[in-house]
């Protein structure tokens, strides 16, 4: 008489349990980690984690299981402000996540979310959503929030240029983000290239409203750069005549400037002949 063997379902149930019945264990060690002293053992209720590569064999196949039991437990502990030094190995469970399962959307938002919102690790944040991007190229999200933290938190220009450059090329991008784009360019200082790009955006826009905001950003363009080349010539003219010109017209008749320009709606601007700037008459915002 022959051996009965397990079913297929019957063998899977057990190695769920294993599953599960190891993960309550390493729950368990977490809450008896977490009593240490944290000044005796910094990060002592994760050094016990493995990383991703080794885990994605320890999980027999349920990589996906193991995934979402590190995730839960990460939201767990890096909420608990108990936890000082909760943010030392931050990117090092993400990215544990991320090698389980490359797919799983919700922790490359979420755990950039935390390091830069709560763990102030932009560095952390970017790598944690430079793997989300490489794991998922049909996915524009994540060059998008990485360049969102470098323009709006950072004030880092030329990297939100460049996220912003990354997801424009996924198909399914918004429009903003080509106009988010042209903004970090402005912002960086390159006027000609943020004027070519704005012009680009107003000629194809598809609505008034969006031309609307191009021609506003042209304006704010042209009414710098010519502030740029006005107040530079009122700088060469006291450089040769020991003073300020009293108007903008005396630098055109002096040969400083060409002529005299004016804003992209034909108004002149407001000189001050004593400090030598030069502003425009209304915000461009408001037009």
């Amino acid at each position: 008489m022959k051996t009965p063997r397990f079913r297929r379902g019957s063998a899977t149930i057990l190695i769920v349990l294993f599953l599960l019945a190891g993960a309550a264990g390493i729950m368990g060690l977490k809450a008896r980690t977490d009593k240490i002293v944290r000044t005796k053992i910094p990060g002592s209720s994760i050094i016990y984690i493995p990383s991703g590569k080794f885990l994605r064999y320890a999980a027999f196949g349920y990589r996906a299981l193991a995934a979402d039991a590190i995730y839960l437990w990460a939201i767990q502990y890096y909420t608990t402000p108990t936890i000082d030094d909760r943010f030392d190995h931050l990117d090092h469970i993400f990215a544990i996540i991320n090698e389980l399962d490359p797919r799983f959307q919700d922790p490359y938002e979420v755990g950039a979310l935390i390091a830069i919102q709560d763990a102030r690790n932009p560095p952390a944040a970017f790598a944690i959503l430079d793997r989300g991007a490489a794991n998922n190229p049909d996915q524009w999200v994540y060059p998008f929030n990485a360049g969102h933290i470098a323009l709006m938190t950072l004030k880092d220009y030329p990297l939100a240029e460049k996220y912003f450059e990354q997801c424009m090329k996924i198909p399914g991008a918004p429009d903003f983000v080509e106009r988010l784009r042209a903004n970090a360019i402005f912002k960086k200082g390159d006027l000609k290239t943020s004027w070519e790009t704005w012009l680009e955006i107003y000629n194809k826009a598809p609505d008034e409203r969006t031309k609307k905001i191009a021609s506003n950003h042209l304006y704010n363009i042209k009414a710098a750069t010519d502030k740029e080349a006005l107040e530079a010539a009122a700088g060469r003219y006291r450089e040769r005549y020991g003073r300020l010109p009293a108007d903008l017209e005396t630098l055109a008749r002096t040969g400083f400037l060409r002529e005299v320009p004016t804003d992209l709606d034909g108004q002149a601007y407001v000189y001050d002949p004593a400090a030598g700037t030069v502003k425009t008459v209304i915000s461009p915002w408001k037009r």
